[in-house]
């Protein structure tokens, strides 16, 4: 009997071992489509991600990190910190320190590598030796701490590939060498935000583009099965921030309530930092207090839940629009916008994997998307830093 006893721990020993080798040996591809919502495999066609569900997992649903919109979030999937951490604090903001607006859209400031705090994936997983790959992923052309991801896309540099030119870059690379071949590859597409800005989530503009980008993705799976690497690649496909539906009849005029005499400035949207002149603070937080559909704070006093307010790239007053509201100076024309609470529904994303690691079948009640990061350096066999994702919130989406 003790000789039985024996020979099953040996083989769970020799099993555990096996698995343990196994894990970080295989290669990851994380996708990331901007403007996902959760919900649209509910609502529109998506037969590669129902495949993808079947033979791995999905979440419910993932919640971004706030402010829910594209650079901020983007950089939170690849360092693990909420924007107020690594400091991309929204789209635009006002740069207190230097005194220089940033913006996504204006090439010195976005290429500035001051500006990326943290370490993305891409340059922890090359100080422990491995290779990786990158397609127009926030961050990854830019020297953040001297360093490019191994091989790279620099979305200045135009014409962009196409989004099929794009798949098509991610196969090549994994038919490279062992030695040359990038055991992390993370790729960008730039919808469904675009049609979701312009039309609203709901919309046929926007059935067709999810369908598309599903075709992608079977177009990636189907491409990646090909190849003699194919046991041995996880496939993640998720997204940065969701979209709601907008209108000018949910919009508050700030000029209405507030004079110019009381602001330095006022930068962003979805949130707006308020830079205010001395002494007018509490008048300020004191007018917004009475109006509806907006929730004003103190940058100390953010509600801890949205772990923002720390940053100095962040105005002294924090004004938040509920969902599906605007403040500013005036309406947006687009339909569709992002930005709000994460506890939004609307604001919340999908999130599907399959492959060697993940179990079959399973359905997560979700996380928060800081828990990307640990997620991949688990699966790429790699020590984490330090950052505000919590494996434990993930390891369940993993064979034992």
């Amino acid at each position: 009997m003790h000789k039985n006893v024996f020979s099953v721990l040996w083989l769970f020993f020799v099993v555990s071992i096996l698995r343990v080798s196994a894990q970080g040996e295989n290669y990851t591809i994380i996708v990331s489509l901007d403007g996902f919502r959760w919900d649209y495999p509910a609502l529109y066609s998506t037969p590669n991600l129902q495949k993808m569900a079947q033979i791995g997992i999905r979440a419910k649903s993932m919640k971004p990190s706030y402010p829910a919109s594209t650079f901020p979030n983007h950089y939170t999937l690849a360092t693990g910190l909420v924007p107020d951490h690594h400091g991309i604090v929204n789209n635009s903001f006002w740069d207190s320190v230097h005194g220089i607006r940033y913006s996504m859209n204006d090439s010195t400031t976005r290429n500035n590598p001051d500006y990326y705090l943290g370490e993305p994936i891409w340059i922890t997983a090359q100080r422990q030796g491995l290779k990786t790959g990158n397609v127009y992923w926030v961050g990854s052309d830019i020297a953040i701490k001297h360093t490019h991801p191994t091989y790279y896309k620099r979305y200045d540099q135009k014409p962009q590939i196409s989004f099929a030119a794009r798949v098509d870059t991610v196969v090549s690379w994994l038919k490279m060498k062992k030695e040359e071949r990038p055991r992390l590859i993370m790729l960008y597409f730039s919808e469904p935000d675009g049609t979701g800005h312009h039309f609203g989530p709901h919309s046929k503009e926007v059935a067709h583009e999810v369908h598309l980008l599903d075709s992608l993705v079977g177009d990636l799976m189907t491409k990646i099965k090909s190849l003699p690497v194919a046991p041995k690649v996880n496939v993640i496909v998720t997204s940065d921030h969701g979209m709601t539906e907008i209108s000018s009849d949910r919009f508050i005029r700030m000029k209405d309530y507030l004079p110019a005499r009381w602001l330095e400035r006022t930068e962003g949207a979805n949130p707006t930092s308020l830079f205010i002149r001395s002494g007018c603070r509490d008048s300020v937080l004191l007018v917004l207090k009475n109006v509806a559909h907006i929730k004003a704070y103190k940058k100390e006093e953010m509600p801890a839940s949205l772990h923002y307010g720390t940053s100095d790239r962040i105005g002294d007053v924090v004004v938040c629009p509920d969902c599906g509201w605007q403040f500013g100076d005036k309406p947006s024309p687009n339909k569709g916008a992002h930005g709000y609470d994460p506890a939004s529904p609307d604001m919340q994303v999908a999130f599907y994997a399959y492959g060697p690691d993940f179990k079959r079948g399973y359905v997560s009640n979700g996380f928060v998307n800081v828990d990307v990061y640990p997620l991949l350096a688990h699966l790429l066999g790699i020590t984490p830093e330090k950052t505000d994702g919590d494996f434990n919130r993930v390891k369940d989406l993993l064979k034992k």
